[in-house]
Protein backbone atom coordinates (compact mmCIF):
# COMPACT_ATOMS: atom_id res chain seq x y z
CA UNK A 1 0.00 0.00 0.00
CA UNK A 2 1.38 3.38 -1.03
CA UNK A 3 1.28 6.25 1.49
CA UNK A 4 0.79 9.98 0.86
CA UNK A 5 -0.63 12.79 2.93
CA UNK A 6 -3.36 13.99 0.54
CA UNK A 7 -4.95 12.37 -2.51
CA UNK A 8 -6.72 14.66 -4.97
CA UNK A 9 -9.04 12.97 -7.47
CA UNK A 10 -9.52 14.95 -10.67
CA UNK A 11 -6.90 17.02 -12.51
CA UNK A 12 -9.23 19.83 -13.58
CA UNK A 13 -8.59 23.40 -12.40
CA UNK A 14 -9.79 22.87 -8.82
CA UNK A 15 -7.94 19.58 -8.29
CA UNK A 16 -4.77 20.77 -9.99
CA UNK A 17 -4.59 24.00 -7.98
CA UNK A 18 -5.25 22.10 -4.76
CA UNK A 19 -2.50 19.55 -5.45
CA UNK A 20 0.03 22.16 -6.51
CA UNK A 21 -0.52 24.40 -3.49
CA UNK A 22 -0.27 21.51 -1.05
CA UNK A 23 2.93 20.25 -2.66
CA UNK A 24 4.43 23.73 -2.50
CA UNK A 25 3.87 23.68 1.26
CA UNK A 26 5.75 20.41 1.66
CA UNK A 27 2.70 18.17 1.89
CA UNK A 28 3.09 14.90 -0.03
CA UNK A 29 0.25 14.98 -2.54
CA UNK A 30 -0.94 12.57 -5.23
CA UNK A 31 -3.12 13.91 -8.07
CA UNK A 32 -5.15 11.23 -9.86
CA UNK A 33 -6.83 11.73 -13.26
CA UNK A 34 -9.11 9.18 -14.88
CA UNK A 35 -8.28 10.32 -18.42
CA UNK A 36 -5.04 9.32 -20.17
CA UNK A 37 -3.92 12.97 -20.54
CA UNK A 38 -5.07 16.52 -19.98
CA UNK A 39 -7.88 17.13 -22.48
CA UNK A 40 -7.39 20.20 -24.70
CA UNK A 41 -11.06 21.10 -24.98
CA UNK A 42 -12.83 24.43 -25.23
CA UNK A 43 -14.26 24.61 -21.77
CA UNK A 44 -13.89 27.48 -19.28
CA UNK A 45 -11.54 30.28 -20.33
CA UNK A 46 -12.13 33.31 -18.07
CA UNK A 47 -9.94 34.00 -15.04
CA UNK A 48 -11.18 36.76 -12.71
CA UNK A 49 -9.00 39.17 -10.65
CA UNK A 50 -9.05 37.24 -7.32
CA UNK A 51 -8.10 34.05 -9.17
CA UNK A 52 -5.22 35.87 -10.87
CA UNK A 53 -3.97 36.91 -7.42
CA UNK A 54 -3.96 33.25 -6.35
CA UNK A 55 -2.21 32.08 -9.51
CA UNK A 56 0.43 34.76 -9.06
CA UNK A 57 1.13 33.51 -5.53
CA UNK A 58 1.45 29.98 -6.92
CA UNK A 59 4.07 31.11 -9.46
CA UNK A 60 1.82 30.35 -12.45
CA UNK A 61 0.55 33.70 -13.65
CA UNK A 62 3.47 34.86 -15.81
CA UNK A 63 3.23 31.73 -17.97
CA UNK A 64 -0.55 32.00 -18.28
CA UNK A 65 -0.35 35.70 -19.14
CA UNK A 66 1.96 34.80 -22.02
CA UNK A 67 -0.55 32.19 -23.24
CA UNK A 68 -3.71 34.27 -22.74
CA UNK A 69 -5.32 37.62 -23.48
CA UNK A 70 -6.00 40.43 -21.04
CA UNK A 71 -9.61 41.57 -21.26
CA UNK A 72 -10.24 44.65 -19.11
CA UNK A 73 -13.31 45.67 -21.16
CA UNK A 74 -16.50 43.67 -21.43
CA UNK A 75 -19.66 44.65 -23.22
CA UNK A 76 -23.41 44.24 -23.25
CA UNK A 77 -24.59 44.62 -26.83
CA UNK A 78 -28.15 44.80 -28.16
CA UNK A 79 -28.19 42.86 -31.43
CA UNK A 80 -31.53 44.41 -32.41
CA UNK A 81 -30.66 48.11 -31.92
CA UNK A 82 -26.87 48.08 -32.13
CA UNK A 83 -26.56 49.76 -28.70
CA UNK A 84 -23.34 48.95 -26.83
CA UNK A 85 -22.72 49.31 -23.08
CA UNK A 86 -19.06 48.89 -22.08
CA UNK A 87 -17.41 48.45 -18.69
CA UNK A 88 -13.67 48.88 -18.20
CA UNK A 89 -12.13 47.09 -15.22
CA UNK A 90 -8.92 49.10 -15.54
CA UNK A 91 -10.62 51.86 -13.54
CA UNK A 92 -10.39 49.49 -10.55
CA UNK A 93 -6.58 49.59 -10.58
CA UNK A 94 -6.68 51.45 -7.26
CA UNK A 95 -8.15 48.38 -5.51
CA UNK A 96 -7.13 45.41 -7.70
CA UNK A 97 -3.68 44.01 -8.44
CA UNK A 98 -5.05 42.59 -11.68
CA UNK A 99 -7.88 44.84 -12.95
CA UNK A 100 -8.90 42.67 -15.88
CA UNK A 101 -10.09 39.24 -16.89
CA UNK A 102 -7.52 36.91 -18.37
CA UNK A 103 -8.91 34.90 -21.28
CA UNK A 104 -6.96 31.64 -21.14
CA UNK A 105 -8.33 28.14 -21.71
CA UNK A 106 -8.44 25.97 -18.60
CA UNK A 107 -6.31 23.22 -20.15
CA UNK A 108 -3.37 25.64 -20.22
CA UNK A 109 -3.63 25.96 -16.45
CA UNK A 110 -4.01 22.25 -15.79
CA UNK A 111 -1.28 21.31 -18.26
CA UNK A 112 1.12 23.77 -16.63
CA UNK A 113 0.41 22.49 -13.13
CA UNK A 114 0.66 18.86 -14.23
CA UNK A 115 4.17 19.41 -15.57
CA UNK A 116 5.28 21.27 -12.46
CA UNK A 117 3.74 18.74 -10.11
CA UNK A 118 5.44 15.82 -11.85
CA UNK A 119 8.80 17.45 -11.18
CA UNK A 120 8.11 18.44 -7.56
CA UNK A 121 9.59 16.60 -4.58
CA UNK A 122 6.23 16.54 -2.80
CA UNK A 123 3.92 16.00 -5.76
CA UNK A 124 2.92 13.30 -8.21
CA UNK A 125 0.34 13.10 -10.98
CA UNK A 126 -0.94 9.79 -12.37
CA UNK A 127 -3.23 9.45 -15.38
CA UNK A 128 -5.62 6.59 -16.17
CA UNK A 129 -6.43 6.39 -12.47
CA UNK A 130 -10.01 6.45 -11.19
CA UNK A 131 -11.05 6.32 -7.55
CA UNK A 132 -13.56 3.49 -7.18
CA UNK A 133 -13.88 3.26 -3.41
CA UNK A 134 -12.57 4.36 -0.05
CA UNK A 135 -12.75 3.49 3.62
CA UNK A 136 -11.93 5.94 6.36
CA UNK A 137 -11.14 5.59 10.02
CA UNK A 138 -9.81 7.81 12.78
CA UNK A 139 -6.30 7.69 11.33
CA UNK A 140 -6.88 8.27 7.64
CA UNK A 141 -8.46 7.16 4.38
CA UNK A 142 -7.73 3.98 2.40
CA UNK A 143 -8.44 4.64 -1.27
CA UNK A 144 -9.01 2.03 -4.00
CA UNK A 145 -8.02 3.12 -7.50
CA UNK A 146 -8.53 1.41 -10.83
CA UNK A 147 -5.50 1.47 -13.11
CA UNK A 148 -6.54 -0.38 -16.24
CA UNK A 149 -7.18 -3.95 -15.16
CA UNK A 150 -5.25 -3.47 -11.90
CA UNK A 151 -6.48 -2.15 -8.55
CA UNK A 152 -4.08 0.06 -6.59
CA UNK A 153 -4.47 0.92 -2.93
CA UNK A 154 -3.34 4.13 -1.28
CA UNK A 155 -3.39 5.41 2.27
CA UNK A 156 -3.78 9.14 2.94
CA UNK A 157 -4.71 11.57 5.67
CA UNK A 158 -7.31 13.22 3.43
CA UNK A 159 -9.06 12.63 0.11
CA UNK A 160 -10.26 15.56 -2.02
CA UNK A 161 -12.94 14.80 -4.59
CA UNK A 162 -12.50 17.21 -7.50
CA UNK A 163 -13.59 14.62 -10.05
CA UNK A 164 -16.19 16.69 -11.87
CA UNK A 165 -19.91 16.99 -12.37
CA UNK A 166 -20.44 13.20 -12.29
CA UNK A 167 -18.17 12.81 -9.29
CA UNK A 168 -17.70 9.22 -8.15
CA UNK A 169 -16.52 10.43 -4.78
CA UNK A 170 -19.66 12.53 -4.22
CA UNK A 171 -21.75 9.47 -5.06
CA UNK A 172 -19.72 7.26 -2.73
CA UNK A 173 -20.32 9.82 0.02
CA UNK A 174 -24.06 9.53 -0.55
CA UNK A 175 -24.33 13.31 -0.84
CA UNK A 176 -27.43 14.86 -2.41
CA UNK A 177 -26.78 17.17 -5.38
CA UNK A 178 -29.55 19.72 -4.88
CA UNK A 179 -30.79 21.99 -7.66
CA UNK A 180 -32.14 21.83 -11.20
CA UNK A 181 -31.22 21.38 -14.86
CA UNK A 182 -32.19 24.00 -17.44
CA UNK A 183 -34.66 22.75 -20.06
CA UNK A 184 -32.63 24.16 -22.95
CA UNK A 185 -29.19 23.01 -24.06
CA UNK A 186 -26.19 25.26 -24.69
CA UNK A 187 -24.25 25.14 -27.95
CA UNK A 188 -20.68 26.40 -28.22
CA UNK A 189 -18.90 27.00 -31.50
CA UNK A 190 -15.31 28.13 -31.96
CA UNK A 191 -13.73 29.70 -35.01
CA UNK A 192 -10.53 31.43 -36.09
CA UNK A 193 -12.60 33.61 -38.45
CA UNK A 194 -11.93 37.32 -37.67
CA UNK A 195 -15.34 38.08 -36.20
CA UNK A 196 -13.99 41.42 -34.93
CA UNK A 197 -13.62 42.58 -38.54
CA UNK A 198 -17.40 42.32 -38.95
CA UNK A 199 -18.52 43.86 -35.63
CA UNK A 200 -17.30 47.37 -34.80
CA UNK A 201 -15.35 47.89 -31.55
CA UNK A 202 -15.96 44.34 -30.36
CA UNK A 203 -14.42 43.60 -26.96
CA UNK A 204 -12.87 40.24 -26.10
CA UNK A 205 -15.92 39.53 -23.90
CA UNK A 206 -19.35 40.46 -25.24
CA UNK A 207 -22.81 39.50 -23.95
CA UNK A 208 -25.21 40.01 -26.86
CA UNK A 209 -28.95 40.33 -26.25
CA UNK A 210 -31.73 39.98 -28.77
CA UNK A 211 -35.44 39.39 -28.74
CA UNK A 212 -34.77 36.44 -31.07
CA UNK A 213 -31.63 34.81 -29.62
CA UNK A 214 -29.03 35.93 -27.09
CA UNK A 215 -25.41 34.80 -27.35
CA UNK A 216 -22.02 35.27 -25.73
CA UNK A 217 -18.84 36.02 -27.69
CA UNK A 218 -15.51 35.30 -25.99
CA UNK A 219 -12.03 35.63 -27.42
CA UNK A 220 -9.13 33.34 -26.52
CA UNK A 221 -5.76 33.63 -28.28
CA UNK A 222 -6.57 31.41 -31.25
CA UNK A 223 -10.35 31.37 -31.35
CA UNK A 224 -13.58 33.25 -31.01
CA UNK A 225 -15.99 31.19 -28.92
CA UNK A 226 -19.74 31.64 -29.41
CA UNK A 227 -22.30 30.36 -26.91
CA UNK A 228 -25.99 30.20 -27.85
CA UNK A 229 -29.05 28.54 -26.27
CA UNK A 230 -30.49 25.55 -28.09
CA UNK A 231 -34.08 24.35 -28.00
CA UNK A 232 -34.39 21.09 -26.09
CA UNK A 233 -36.64 19.67 -28.80
CA UNK A 234 -34.15 20.25 -31.62
CA UNK A 235 -32.26 17.26 -32.94
CA UNK A 236 -28.64 17.16 -31.73
CA UNK A 237 -27.31 16.31 -35.18
CA UNK A 238 -28.95 19.44 -36.56
CA UNK A 239 -27.67 21.63 -33.71
CA UNK A 240 -24.09 20.68 -34.57
CA UNK A 241 -24.66 20.81 -38.34
CA UNK A 242 -23.23 23.20 -40.93
CA UNK A 243 -26.71 24.60 -41.39
CA UNK A 244 -26.97 25.60 -37.73
CA UNK A 245 -23.40 26.96 -37.73
CA UNK A 246 -24.21 29.14 -40.74
CA UNK A 247 -27.41 30.32 -39.08
CA UNK A 248 -25.65 31.30 -35.83
CA UNK A 249 -22.81 33.20 -37.48
CA UNK A 250 -25.15 34.67 -40.08
CA UNK A 251 -27.07 36.31 -37.26
CA UNK A 252 -23.84 37.83 -35.98
CA UNK A 253 -21.96 38.91 -39.09
CA UNK A 254 -24.45 38.70 -41.95
CA UNK A 255 -23.04 35.71 -43.79
CA UNK A 256 -22.09 32.61 -41.83
CA UNK A 257 -21.21 30.42 -44.79
CA UNK A 258 -17.48 31.33 -44.94
CA UNK A 259 -17.01 30.64 -41.22
CA UNK A 260 -15.08 27.45 -40.47
CA UNK A 261 -15.41 26.07 -36.95
CA UNK A 262 -12.78 24.22 -34.94
CA UNK A 263 -15.12 22.93 -32.25
CA UNK A 264 -18.86 22.32 -31.94
CA UNK A 265 -20.05 21.22 -28.50
CA UNK A 266 -23.54 20.71 -27.14
CA UNK A 267 -24.14 20.31 -23.41
CA UNK A 268 -26.70 20.53 -20.63
CA UNK A 269 -26.49 23.22 -17.97
CA UNK A 270 -27.21 22.78 -14.27
CA UNK A 271 -27.56 24.81 -11.09
CA UNK A 272 -26.70 22.38 -8.30
CA UNK A 273 -24.93 22.36 -4.93
CA UNK A 274 -23.96 19.35 -2.81
CA UNK A 275 -25.73 19.29 0.55
CA UNK A 276 -22.33 19.05 2.24
CA UNK A 277 -18.73 19.30 1.05
CA UNK A 278 -17.35 17.12 3.84
CA UNK A 279 -17.65 13.62 5.22
CA UNK A 280 -14.95 13.43 7.92
CA UNK A 281 -11.66 13.08 5.96
CA UNK A 282 -13.24 13.18 2.50
CA UNK A 283 -13.94 16.58 0.97
CA UNK A 284 -15.45 17.97 -2.23
CA UNK A 285 -14.33 20.92 -4.36
CA UNK A 286 -15.08 22.38 -7.78
CA UNK A 287 -17.68 20.80 -10.07
CA UNK A 288 -17.95 17.82 -7.72
CA UNK A 289 -19.43 20.19 -5.16
CA UNK A 290 -21.40 22.61 -7.34
CA UNK A 291 -22.49 23.40 -10.89
CA UNK A 292 -23.76 26.64 -12.41
CA UNK A 293 -24.48 28.07 -15.84
CA UNK A 294 -21.44 29.60 -17.59
CA UNK A 295 -22.73 33.19 -17.87
CA UNK A 296 -20.21 35.36 -16.07
CA UNK A 297 -17.37 32.85 -16.06
CA UNK A 298 -17.80 31.84 -12.41
CA UNK A 299 -17.58 28.04 -12.62
CA UNK A 300 -13.84 27.47 -13.00
CA UNK A 301 -13.04 30.44 -10.77
CA UNK A 302 -15.28 29.28 -7.93
CA UNK A 303 -13.64 25.85 -8.15
CA UNK A 304 -10.20 27.43 -7.80
CA UNK A 305 -11.51 29.48 -4.86
CA UNK A 306 -12.72 26.24 -3.24
CA UNK A 307 -9.26 24.78 -3.68
CA UNK A 308 -7.62 27.87 -2.22
CA UNK A 309 -9.79 27.87 0.88
CA UNK A 310 -9.58 24.12 1.42
CA UNK A 311 -5.82 23.87 0.98
CA UNK A 312 -5.32 26.78 3.35
CA UNK A 313 -7.27 24.82 5.95
CA UNK A 314 -5.36 21.58 5.29
CA UNK A 315 -2.02 23.38 5.45
CA UNK A 316 -2.99 24.68 8.91
CA UNK A 317 -4.07 21.21 10.02
CA UNK A 318 -1.15 19.23 8.59
CA UNK A 319 1.74 21.62 9.21
CA UNK A 320 0.59 23.71 12.17
CA UNK A 321 -1.53 21.29 14.18
CA UNK A 322 -4.76 23.25 13.84
CA UNK A 323 -8.02 21.59 14.83
CA UNK A 324 -9.22 19.62 11.79
CA UNK A 325 -12.94 19.76 12.54
CA UNK A 326 -12.91 23.50 13.14
CA UNK A 327 -10.90 24.23 10.00
CA UNK A 328 -12.69 21.90 7.61
CA UNK A 329 -16.17 22.75 8.86
CA UNK A 330 -15.32 26.41 8.29
CA UNK A 331 -14.33 25.55 4.70
CA UNK A 332 -17.75 24.02 4.16
CA UNK A 333 -19.61 26.96 5.73
CA UNK A 334 -17.71 29.59 3.82
CA UNK A 335 -17.74 28.02 0.40
CA UNK A 336 -21.33 26.68 0.47
CA UNK A 337 -22.61 30.05 1.69
CA UNK A 338 -20.78 31.91 -1.07
CA UNK A 339 -21.96 29.36 -3.60
CA UNK A 340 -25.61 29.92 -2.70
CA UNK A 341 -25.51 33.65 -1.99
CA UNK A 342 -23.29 34.68 -4.88
CA UNK A 343 -22.40 32.16 -7.58
CA UNK A 344 -25.77 30.44 -7.88
CA UNK A 345 -27.74 33.66 -7.46
CA UNK A 346 -25.57 35.73 -9.79
CA UNK A 347 -25.34 33.21 -12.61
CA UNK A 348 -29.13 32.82 -12.57
CA UNK A 349 -29.50 36.62 -12.65
CA UNK A 350 -26.99 36.84 -15.51
CA UNK A 351 -29.02 34.37 -17.56
CA UNK A 352 -32.29 36.21 -16.88
CA UNK A 353 -30.63 39.53 -17.77
CA UNK A 354 -29.41 38.17 -21.10
CA UNK A 355 -32.77 36.65 -21.90
CA UNK A 356 -34.49 39.97 -21.23
CA UNK A 357 -31.51 42.10 -22.26
CA UNK A 358 -33.19 43.42 -25.39
CA UNK A 359 -35.94 44.98 -23.27
CA UNK A 360 -35.94 48.74 -22.75
CA UNK A 361 -36.15 48.27 -18.96
CA UNK A 362 -33.09 46.02 -18.74
CA UNK A 363 -31.05 48.28 -21.00
CA UNK A 364 -32.07 51.38 -19.04
CA UNK A 365 -30.96 49.67 -15.81
CA UNK A 366 -27.51 48.86 -17.24
CA UNK A 367 -27.10 52.39 -18.58
CA UNK A 368 -27.99 53.78 -15.15
CA UNK A 369 -25.30 51.59 -13.55
CA UNK A 370 -22.64 52.59 -16.07
CA UNK A 371 -23.43 56.30 -15.70
CA UNK A 372 -22.92 56.30 -11.91
CA UNK A 373 -19.29 55.81 -10.79
CA UNK A 374 -20.17 54.18 -7.47
CA UNK A 375 -22.73 51.80 -8.99
CA UNK A 376 -20.45 51.00 -11.90
CA UNK A 377 -17.49 50.13 -9.70
CA UNK A 378 -19.69 48.09 -7.37
CA UNK A 379 -21.13 46.21 -10.34
CA UNK A 380 -17.69 45.35 -11.73
CA UNK A 381 -16.40 44.26 -8.31
CA UNK A 382 -19.40 41.95 -8.04
CA UNK A 383 -19.09 40.50 -11.55
CA UNK A 384 -15.34 40.14 -11.04
CA UNK A 385 -15.91 37.94 -7.93
CA UNK A 386 -14.17 40.39 -5.62
CA UNK A 387 -17.25 40.82 -3.46
CA UNK A 388 -17.74 37.07 -3.18
CA UNK A 389 -14.24 36.77 -1.74
CA UNK A 390 -15.02 39.56 0.72
CA UNK A 391 -18.21 37.81 1.75
CA UNK A 392 -16.33 34.53 2.24
CA UNK A 393 -13.94 36.21 4.68
CA UNK A 394 -16.88 37.48 6.77
CA UNK A 395 -18.23 33.98 7.47
CA UNK A 396 -17.04 32.46 10.75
Amino acid sequence: MQRVSVIVAGAGPAGSVAAWRLAQHGIDTLLLESLPATPEDMRASTLHPPTLDMLEELGLLDTLEAEGLRAPIYQYRNRDTGDVISLDMSELDDVLRHPYRLQCEQFKLTRLIGAKLAAHAHGRILFDRKVIGYEQDEGGVTVSVSAGEEIETYRADYLIGADGANSTIRKLMGVTFEGFTYPEKFLTLSTSFPVESKIDDLAYVAYMASAKEWCVLLRVPDWWRVLVPANEADDESWLTSDEKKTQVFGGLIGDGAPVVTGHRTLYRVHQRVADTYRQRRVLLAGDSAHLNNPLGGFGMNSGVHDAWNLTGRLISVLTKGADADAELDLYVRQRRTVMYEFVQAQTIRNKVALESGASARQEALLKEIVADRTKRRDYMLNQGMVKSRQREAEIT
